[in-house]
């Protein structure tokens, strides 16, 4: 770039704009001729009181706006800062500018369009609305000509922050749960997208949020950083804005670097699966050792991603009589958070090795032991209340149940078998979670009979099944004989129940119905009293 044209731009810095225009009209002169002459888009950021804070060079499609995070004024809805730049193919405002007016609260976005020879042509320009019946973020003002447009922006800005600060603030008691968009990219056939999604909405429920909308996407390949493409990231914050949402809520499992940067451009709280099902676990944990697995599994996913935080938090800190600057913050939490992961693996043995204790005493006694197994929510619990007129909590939502219950099933001639009912599986458990409640999961080793229960009027019930054959199979547990039991045939037609009994050779039930169990204990005498027990 030439030295004229770098001293024009200085002076276009040292520019003092009047605070009752949005841009006087021989600044945008100079800003159209400069930008027509190098070929650029110029912007200028400029503050209510008239300083221009930044003059930005792009190209001749886009300028990129860099973090201006401490051009930030008080509490008020907008930022006191607004946003003036040229287009040099006469467009109008394009998504990227009305993202950015949005996202980052600008007072106003104006668009001057450069003519050809380098004049000024008609200008476009936009502001944010406060909340509406509509659900409209921003209006659009009509291109209007350089020389007629002569908005009082003093006053215009006062009456429109008056209007933000007439907004309630408080939700009402209905609408007090947190809302969120489900955002699923995967290259997997659309309509396993949709089921997928459809199972991350029940579990949004679970964990007292209220899903609002869904993206899907199938990309060539993942964004590296965003997993999802920039632009339609862009459309999903807009969406987010218009419906008011709290957080983002991704299928597939993020990176580290990934929920940092979709965090830093939404400035929105962002989850991935096995975060939303770690805090599902964690809500639902009642007894020691299911927090105390629920709290490790965590502490594991965490770890790895503490190094990823903003350098802002990595403050420096020294000891007494230390030399150099110390530990950083970062490396005081890290060696906090591997302390509390061995204090928690030391207490969560002590407390397998009681399990496992119990464990030995029934096996001892050698009584049966029959587990009921499979996907979440399939009706275990109610089974098990069912059998064994028992009160076990249920519910219909996922992971009602995380601790393994135990209960005794007489039958006729002074028989019994023991029952237990198991925390549920789901497809892509997290490993980590898998992991911590493995030795839960050991129980099943003790069983002469796992009962598979899946819910038959579910349309994924194949899925289901396999999810759940996959992690038996992944626990070692493929020796150990089992009965394929469908539940909730009272919600699906006959001639379906009838379809998958014979294609599984499996049993159809309700258990909220005892008098269809009659063929489910007539198969359990066959199977536990028709095969040696062991000596």
């Amino acid at each position: 770039m030439k030295a004229l044209q770098v001293k024009r731009l200085e002076r276009l810095a040292l520019r003092r704009v009047r605070t009752d225009v949005v841009v006087p009209l021989d600044l945008a002169t100079a800003m159209a001729a400069l930008s027509r002459e190098i070929g650029r888009q110029i912007g200028l950021l400029i503050g209510r009181e008239g300083t221009v804070y930044s003059v930005l060079i792009g190209d001749e499609r886009e300028i990129l706006i860099p973090d201006i995070a401490h051009l930030r004024f008080g509490k008020t809805a907008l930022r006191g800062v607004r946003w003036v730049h040229t287009h040099l193919k006469g467009e109008p405002l394009t998504r990227d500018d009305l993202t950015d007016l949005a996202l980052l609260r600008f007072d106003l976005v104006a668009a001057l369009t450069v003519l050809a020879d380098g004049a000024l042509g008609p200008i476009h320009a936009a502001h944010l609305l406060p909340p509406n019946p509509d659900g409209k973020i921003y209006a659009l003002l009509p291109p209007i000509s350089a020389h007629q447009f002569h908005l009082p922006f003093g006053v215009f800005l006062r009456a429109l922050e008056a209007e933000f600060d007439a907004q309630p603030i408080a939700r009402t008691v209905a609408d007090r749960n947190e809302r969120a968009i489900l955002i699923s990219a995967s290259r997997r056939p659309r309509l396993d997208q949709e089921a997928s999604l459809n199972e991350l909405a029940d579990l949004a429920r679970a964990a007292r949020l209220s899903p609002i909308d869904r993206v899907i996407q199938r990309p060539s390949a993942p964004h590296p950083k965003y997993l999802i493409g920039q632009g339609k990231l862009k459309e999903v914050i807009m969406t987010a804005l218009q419906h008011r949402a709290d957080l983002l809520i991704f299928d597939q499992q993020l990176t580290p670097l990934q929920v940092r940067e979709i965090g830093a451009m939404t400035e929105m709280k962002t989850l991935d699966r096995t975060q939303l099902i770690l805090d599902i676990f964690a809500q639902r944990a009642k007894t020691r050792e299911a927090k105390v697995q629920v709290e490790l599994a965590q502490l594991k996913y965490r770890l790895p991603r503490l190094s990823e935080r903003s350098t802002a938090l990595s403050r420096l800190t020294g000891g007494i009589g230390g030399r150099g600057p110390g530990e950083t913050r970062l490396e005081i939490d890290l060696r906090r958070a591997r302390q509390r992961i061995t204090r928690l693996e030391q207490e969560h043995e002590a407390l397998s090795r009681a399990r496992a204790r119990r464990r030995t005493q029934r096996v001892d006694r050698r009584v049966p032991i029959l587990s009921i197994v499979g996907y979440t929510n399939a009706g275990k619990s109610t089974l098990l209340n069912a059998l064994t007129a028992s009160d076990i909590s249920t519910g219909d939502a996922l992971f009602e149940t995380l601790e393994t219950t135990t209960r005794r099933l007489r039958f006729p001639r002074e028989r019994e078998v023991i029952l237990t009912d198991t925390v549920g599986f789901i497809r892509a458990l997290p490993t980590d979670l898998l992991g911590a409640f493995r030795s839960t999961l050991d129980e099943l080793r003790d069983a002469h009979l796992l009962i598979h229960l899946a819910d038959g009027s579910n349309p994924c019930v194949a899925e289901q099944i396999e999810a759940v054959e996959t992690l038996l199979s992944d626990l070692e547990l493929n020796e150990i004989p089992r009965l394929l039991v469908f539940n909730k045939n009272d919600r699906c037609a006959p001639e379906t129940r009838e379809a998958l009994c014979a294609r599984y050779n499996a049993i159809s039930i309700s258990a909220m119905c005892p008098e269809t169990f009659g063929p489910l204990l007539a198969v359990i005498e066959s199977r536990v009293w028709g095969m040696a027990t062991p000596s």
